[in-house]
């Protein structure tokens, strides 16, 4: 799945505002202990209050165990929302993790 084919949703332009974007879950095993860990530390990197929404579940994209949580498997749909002045910048690279399912070959 590249980039044009997730859906990216801007709800206004300012720091106020959430950002967020449809990811899939690529990964063999799911949203594992492995790539959520790069998830959450990825995340934490960004001054941005940053969720993952994954059926109507909310969590916190900076804590592995909430991450976890999700039971996120292959080809689980997640929607990253990021509000704050880096959101977009968040955006792009929390997307890109999943895109390149977090360094994993399978």
């Amino acid at each position: 799945m590249n980039r044009q084919d997730n859906e990216k949703a801007v709800a206004g332009s300012g720091a106020g505002d959430v950002l967020s974007r449809q990811v899939v879950v690529s990964n063999q095993l799911g949203l594992h202990a492995r790539p959520a860990g790069v998830l959450a530390q990825e995340a934490q990197n960004f001054a941005s209050k940053i969720q993952l929404v994954s059926q109507e579940q909310e969590v916190d994209a900076k804590s592995i165990l909430d991450i976890l949580t999700l039971a996120a498997a292959r080809g689980s749909a997640i929607e990253i929302r990021a509000r704050g002045e880096d959101a977009e910048r968040a955006l792009d690279r929390l997307e890109r993790l999943f895109l390149t399912r977090f360094g994993e070959k399978k």
